[in-house]
Formats: structure tokens, C-alpha cells, sequence
């Protein structure tokens, strides 16, 4: 009996053992994939932020490259809306500005039309 017992445990473990074999199959395959991924992730990054530097003599592109190229857009794009926004209240001062300058054209000519 001790003997049957043993049998099943090592048929147990050989099931295990298989099962464990799989799984690993699985997520080496499924790491594979993500790596493809993130390479043509990579690609299409730089073909998009900069098309010179994408795929230059079939070169790899480096996670840095992308990481700069992103660092330097986004730091492009905050200036932008800095200066969209220096933009905007030069346009409010000025329109402000000509509302006044309206507005007393108007009491001027009131005036005029007055002593007339």
C-alpha cells in the first residue's frame, strides 16, 4: 500500500512537473511577444517624433532614445503652452485696452457732437 501511495505522489508531482514545464512554455512565449512589442512600439515612437532617427541602418533604437525623445516633445510641448498662455493675456490686456480706448472715442465724440 505504502508502495501504491508512493506511485500516485510521484505521478502527482510528474503531473505537476509537466504542468509547471507549460506554463513556463506560455510565459517565455508571452515574453517573447512583449518584447516584439515594445520594439515596434519603439519604432513607431521615433518614426513619429523624429522619422530621420527611426530604423537608421536597420539600428536598434535604445528605450533611452525613446525616453529622450519623449522628454524632449513634452518639454516642447510646455513651452508652447507657455507661450500660448503669455499670448492669450497680451490679447486680454490688448483687447482690454481697446475697449477703454473705444470708450473714450465714444465720450469724444459725444463731446464734439454736443458743442456742436
Amino acid at each position: 500500500q505504502a508502495e501504491e501511495e508512493l506511485k500516485e505522489a510521484c505521478a502527482r508531482q510528474a503531473l505537476q512537473l509537466q504542468e509547471m514545464g507549460r506554463r513556463e512554455r506560455l510565459l517565455r512565449a508571452d515574453v517573447g511577444r512583449a518584447k516584439e512589442q515594445l520594439e515596434s512600439f519603439k519604432t513607431q515612437v521615433m518614426r513619429v517624433c523624429s522619422p530621420a532617427a527611426a530604423g537608421v541602418a536597420g539600428k536598434a533604437i535604445t528605450e533611452q532614445q525613446v525616453i529622450e525623445k519623449v522628454r524632449q516633445i513634452s518639454d516642447e510641448h510646455q513651452q508652447s503652452h507657455e507661450r500660448e498662455k503669455c499670448l492669450q493675456e497680451e490679447l486680454s490686456s490688448r483687447l482690454s485696452k481697446e475697449k477703454e480706448v473705444s470708450a473714450n472715442v465714444e465720450v469724444f465724440k459725444k463731446s464734439l457732437w454736443e458743442l456742436q
